[in-house]
């Protein structure tokens, strides 16, 4: 089987004096996940904004990537749970349903 999809993915970056923050979307057209990373810069460090970026994003992109694998494991544990038939259980010999 042949399938081609399209996933559209956001990445906002917000500085707010040192801390800055990222947020991700990823939008598979039926669900929305966002992740969301922070980094800060030490006071004895030098300031260098694209590295806080390049953090930030980096762990929102970790924090999404964890959100698809649960979604992934659950999605997968219900169709596995259908087709074993849980929740259709056949009455034991003799008894009516």
């Amino acid at each position: 089987m042949t399938r081609t999809g399209e996933w559209t993915v956001r990445l906002y970056l917000f500085e707010e004096d040192r801390p800055t923050k990222a947020r991700m979307v990823v939008d598979t057209g039926t669900t929305a996940l966002t992740g969301h990373g922070r980094a800060r810069c030490r006071p004895e460090d030098v300031d260098v904004p694209e590295i806080g970026d390049e953090l930030a994003a980096g762990r929102a992109m970790s924090d999404l990537a964890a959100q698809l694998m649960k979604t992934a494991y659950d999605d997968l544990e219900g169709v596995r749970a259908s087709s074993r038939g849980i929740g259709n259980r056949k009455q034991p010999t003799g008894q009516a349903d």
